[in-house]
């Protein structure tokens, strides 16, 4: 489904991917992991056409996004893949129910149904009646649900996650991590995740390490212990 050939990326004399090589099937829970500065967040953005790579190919669900036009790449981002980011990027003024509906309104969904959308997605999310509430109003866990909620919308192939449960506390962590494989059994999608978080890592389907710029291990062969950048490898039991 998503399919990663040969991507670099430098920024200035720093390179930060060294030719990237991966495969991501449909419906897959993958996390990514690494020490800081390993290119993961970097990867993530180009996978998730927020930034572009200098060279390599990227195919989603069939499309070459590395052959698409700024235009065209907007809309096939809109419509497509979802993003969940650290600290849920909700707009203020705007309602739960509004900041949902927003990427629907974009794609030129009717208003209506862009609100039937988002009232299926919040009751499944629990938050049916926070819908009429600004995030200023909001836990941690809401805003974050929010956010979930938001990057569904549109129904996408893929949601890109970049620590998504970095700002939680215990128990909404574990909340939202669930959620990642509740929502793939309902709703069929498949999530790519940059985590440091060595709970989530251990029970998505596949965990992709990359150190260097480089995938230096892609599967469940080990157990990642990731510790303010710094790893330990040990294993699995």
């Amino acid at each position: 489904m998503i399919t990663v050939s040969n991507i670099t990326k430098s920024f200035g004399k720093l390179q930060v991917l060294k030719g990237i090589d991966l495969h991501i099937d449909k419906g897959e829970v993958v996390s990514i992991v690494g020490p800081s500065g390993a290119g993961k967040t970097t990867l993530l953005q180009i996978m998730g056409t927020l930034d572009s790579a200098d060279s390599g190919k990227i195919e989603i669900d069939g499309v070459d996004i590395t052959a698409l036009s700024s235009n065209r790449l907007a809309d096939f981002r809109n419509r497509n893949i979802g993003f969940v980011f650290q600290f849920h990027q909700l707009l203020p003024e705007f309602t739960a129910e509004e900041n949902v509906m927003i990427p629907a309104l974009i794609a030129g969904t009717k208003r209506s149904e862009a609100k039937a959308r988002c009232k299926e997605l919040l009751a499944f999310l629990g938050l049916e009646d926070r819908a009429g509430h600004k995030p200023a109003e909001l836990s941690g866990g809401e805003k974050q649900r929010v956010a979930v909620a938001r990057a569904l919308i549109n129904n996408p192939v893929v949601v890109f996650a970049d620590e998504p449960s970095g700002s939680l506390d215990t128990k909404n962590k574990q909340e939202l991590h669930q959620l990642f494989f509740d929502l793939r059994e309902k709703y069929g999608q498949t999530f790519v995740i940059v985590t440091h978080d060595e709970e989530l890592a251990k029970i998505t389907d596949r965990t992709i390490h990359i150190k260097d710029g480089m995938v230096y291990s892609d599967g469940i062969i080990t157990k990642e212990e990731i510790i303010d950048g710094e790893t330990e490898t040990g294993t699995v039991e």
